[in-house]
């Protein structure tokens, strides 16, 4: 009887991961549906616009040419390819060919309630919860080192871009006289600098690679003590786990406590503090 409510449970959930999974790879088709197209007239026009800033009364030179020309000739294969295969029946099939996300999310809404339904009914004991809950623990750790990790590349990515949109703000302005290429290229890179070091305030990656990496080692040491059965985990496994799972659960609060405090502007952050 356990193996076969588990059983239930396992499929209710995978139906759900198979819902997101087909969310996802739709959404990337139809983000390559319409933004495909969108590139190919953006490409196009700044053929066009490039031709009448750099180049206007004279001849474009060759490479430039080759290179919109190539860029623009996969931008409309790729366009051409994804409405083929999306609105006709000659070519393979997508899995949820002609579906809109929105009826994706709805089976998802449906799904995740049928599986809410069907996990109350087959409900078990709170201990063998915890006892769950602490197995599922370290794909939480897991799921926060990788959060962390990816604030921590983006941190270093901006730094890196500011670094050297500053020294090439200065190197061009030392080499360059003339009005062009020099000045565009001095107002790109001074534009790069402004909207990074924005960014970098703004979205706080450090911070928050920071605060994901503290509370993904705080977990971790309590289900390595838990584990080993040192304090604070010294009392039956019942009263262990229990503790445990309470544990936990302060400790991703305060993780959620201080993202929002990252998301607060400066002046909020302060009357919260």
């Amino acid at each position: 009887m356990p193996n076969s409510r588990t059983n239930e449970l396992i499929e209710y959930r995978r139906d759900v991961a198979d819902l997101q999974r087909r969310i996802r790879n739709r959404r990337i088709q139809v983000l390559g549906l319409y933004g495909t197209p969108l590139m190919l007239i953006s490409a196009l026009i700044s053929w066009i616009a490039t031709k009448n800033l750099f180049w206007l009364g004279q001849d474009m030179p060759g490479s430039a040419n080759v290179a919109f020309l190539a860029v623009s000739a996969i931008l409309a294969a790729a366009t051409a390819l994804q409405f083929a295969v999306e609105f006709s029946n000659e070519f393979w099939e997508w899995e949820d060919e002609g579906k809109s996300v929105s009826q994706l999310r709805l089976d998802l809404e449906l799904a995740e309630e049928r599986r809410i339904l069907e996990a109350r009914r087959l409900t078990p004991s709170p201990v063998e919860r915890q006892a769950s809950y602490k197995e599922r623990t370290p794909a939480e750790v897991e799921r926060l080192r990788r959060e962390s990790r990816h604030y921590r590349r983006v941190h270093l990515w901006m730094q890196w871009l500011l670094f050297f949109s500053s020294a090439g703000v200065t190197a061009i302005t030392a080499w360059y006289d003339p009005p062009q290429p020099g000045k565009g290229v001095l107002i790109a890179l001074g534009f790069t600098i402004t909207v990074i070091t924005a960014a970098n305030g703004y979205f706080k990656p450090r911070e928050r690679a920071f605060n994901l990496q503290q509370t993904a080692d705080n977990i971790e040491q309590h289900v390595t003590a838990l584990d080993l059965g040192i304090a604070p985990y010294v009392q039956e496994e019942a009263a262990n786990l229990e503790l445990f799972a309470n544990n936990v659960e302060n400790m991703r609060v305060e993780q959620r406590k201080r993202e929002q405090q990252l998301d607060q502007p400066h002046q909020g952050q302060q009357e919260v503090i």
